[in-house]
């Protein structure tokens, strides 16, 4: 699902639940290669986690709130608050890690 810096405060910062949202590019091969591991993630946790991406480029005022300045980048938030940020290709079970660190937060 996609969020847009005018939809990002209504879907994620006021979410009842928690969410990771994927900042990444068009350009961006390391964000291409990382895809396909956020999709099986938010399938794995759905009714869990909600899953959105953030394009930073179409979308530049919430990428520059978050001082997102390497993509790819995976933001959890919980209860509107940022928990959790890591940078970069990651593995899923690095994610699952940090998914479960929100869960349990």
């Amino acid at each position: 699902m996609e969020v847009t810096d005018q939809t990002f405060e209504a879907k994620i910062l006021k979410s009842d639940m928690p969410v990771m949202v994927d900042f990444w590019d068009e350009h961006c091969t390391p964000c291409h290669m990382l895809w396909p591991v956020v999709q099986e993630f938010a399938l794995e946790f759905q009714g869990r986690i909600r899953v959105y991406r953030l394009d930073i480029e179409d979308n530049p005022k919430t990428a520059e709130r978050f001082a997102i300045h390497s993509i790819p980048s995976l933001l959890f938030f919980k209860n509107g608050r940022l928990v959790v940020q890591l940078i970069g290709t990651c593995t899923k079970s690095r994610i699952i890690a940090a998914a479960e660190e929100v869960l349990h937060s």
